[in-house]
């Protein structure tokens, strides 16, 4: 099995500046590790809420880390500071706006403010870029919503090949 490397982006001015510990960033790892069978190699940063900074992390990460896969948390609110899915949106060739439909979809079955999210995806390179909310109970139940379409759409941009833990989640990958 390949070794797959995710990048991991916390967008957030307070954990940047050491005020609170991060722990959406530590709840993206844990899930994702229990979803993937493979190996995972993590590349993990806390990034101030701006513009320039964020873009060349994911930018790093894309070409320079070769991660397969780009996990942002925070920043997808409406709020002025909140522009993770705009600066996603700068470094990427592709966007998907299926994969923030479906997380949408699924948070507005526990909360109605879930409107406000402004959850994003695209393809940079081999890379895909996925923007999660900021809390780890959101974080869970967006992957759970998204992930079996992760594999393959990785297959698709030319990525490492993901096996799912499948006694944890099932993805799908159309028959050949």
């Amino acid at each position: 099995m390949q070794t797959i490397k995710i990048g991991i982006v916390v967008s957030s001015d307070r954990a940047s500046s050491g005020v609170y510990e991060d722990i959406s960033g530590k709840a993206i790892k844990e899930v994702l590790s229990s979803f993937i069978a493979n190996e995972c190699v993590f590349v993990y940063e806390v990034v101030s809420d701006d513009f320039a900074p964020l873009q060349s992390v994911l930018k790093k990460m894309c070409d320079e880390d070769k991660c397969d896969l780009v996990v942002t948390t925070g920043g997808t609110g409406p709020a002025p500071r909140d522009i993770i899915p705009e600066v996603t949106q700068s470094v990427c060739e592709k966007m998907l706006p299926g994969f923030g439909e479906q997380m949408r979809a699924v948070s507005l079955q526990y909360v109605p403010t879930a409107i406000l999210s402004r959850q994003s995806a695209g393809v940079r390179g081999k890379s895909l870029i996925l923007n999660l909310p900021g809390k780890p109970k959101s974080i869970k139940e967006c992957l759970e919503a998204v992930f079996p379409a992760i594999p393959y759409c990785i297959d698709l941009i030319g990525g490492a090949y993901i096996e799912p833990n499948t006694q944890v989640i099932t993805a799908f990958r159309p028959k050949s």
